[in-house]
């Protein structure tokens, strides 16, 4: 049976990915207790391209069987070579329900190109135009990304949401054959809030992409937050990717809080310090708590009915949303 090994990027392995000549040596330990010299594995880089015992199908069959190895988190396969209405397939499309993202998945060995590129760009913009209330990502896994082509995806990734992944096979000492992903590059936030280059909405464009029952779960919540801010009072701000508040005195934009709303609940940043003592609390609670985003500075969670909350998780919501008004006060 195949072993396969799952490798970051501040691993040898991911250093290895970029010098094709290089070897590595992984160490295996011997139960504690027992006093024995570590043995050394040696990894010697093979191209899964020319490799008469690997080939595009079988690195497939390893990522239908083992959705982690590529590292998008908590992820299921929806389909695999998907029919495409140009007469293409989409190789795998992945999705995480969680947070209705879905994942469009093309695979090539060796090196990638323009052909590559373009097709993942297709099949991507296909299944987002078909499915418009889910997120969509665009995936490429090749062997080898270059210099060339990497400056070309990172430019899309300005305007188009890309993870390109590189893929190397490693023959190991014993036979085995061990596996690599390196993400080269991640895709942006490109929904996050940015009072500059909002695109406006309204509640007929949010009720149509999530649901109006969604939508009376978020009035819930705004009147929890004005139920919080005292003389602070807010409103709703509907923008294409999130709806974010505005502050009724001034008229201003004040994203401490903004909502993407679901079929059958809301998802909720509050933007707030990190303290690991409300953290916990969080993660002890009957909340739907995600996690906190280091980079936008906010926590996460998910909620249908406020109103449904035990006393613990509605007086999380109303402690998440004093922190926020205090950082805005």
């Amino acid at each position: 049976m195949d072993r396969r090994l799952t490798v970051h990027d501040t691993t040898a392995a991911a250093i290895a990915a970029k010098t094709p000549s290089a070897s590595f040596y992984i160490p295996h330990f011997e139960p504690q207790g027992v006093e024995m010299e570590p043995k050394l594995t040696q990894l010697n880089r093979i191209s899964m391209k020319t490799d008469g015992r690997l080939n595009e199908r079988w690195l497939q069959e390893k990522l239908v069987a083992q959705p982690e190895l590529l590292g998008l988190g908590d992820v299921v396969l929806r389909d695999k070579e998907r029919m495409q209405p140009s007469g293409g397939r989409l190789d795998l499309l992945y999705s995480d329900e969680a947070d209705e993202t879905w994942y469009e998945v093309e695979v090539q060995l060796g090196a990638v190109d323009e052909s590559h590129i373009i097709r993942t760009l297709e099949y991507w913009d296909i299944e987002r135009l078909r499915y418009q209330n889910r997120q969509h990502i665009a995936v490429i896994v090749a062997e080898e990304i270059t210099a060339r082509f990497f400056n070309v995806i990172s430019l899309f990734n300005r305007f188009i949401p890309i993870v390109a992944l590189q893929a190397n096979a490693y023959q190991m000492d014993d036979g085995s054959i061990a596996l690599a992903f390196t993400k080269v590059l991640d895709h942006r936030a490109l929904d996050t809030p940015d009072e500059a280059t909002t695109t406006p909405a309204d509640r007929q464009y949010w009720e149509a992409r999530a649901s109006t029952t969604s939508l009376q779960f978020l009035d819930k919540l705004l009147q929890v937050l004005n139920e919080t801010s005292g003389t602070q009072q807010f409103t709703l701000n509907y923008n294409k990717f999130y709806i974010g508040l505005v502050n009724t005195a001034s008229q201003t934009v004040t994203n401490l809080a903004f909502f993407r709303p679901r079929k059958k609940y809301v998802l909720v940043e509050v933007k707030c310090k990190q303290e690991a003592s409300l953290t916990e609390q969080l993660d002890d609670s009957s909340l739907d708590f995600m996690d906190y985003q280091s980079k936008h500075g906010s926590y996460r969670f998910r909620v249908a009915d406020v109103d449904q909350l035990d006393y613990e998780a509605r007086g999380l919501v109303e402690q998440l949303f004093e922190r926020a008004l205090g950082g805005y006060s």
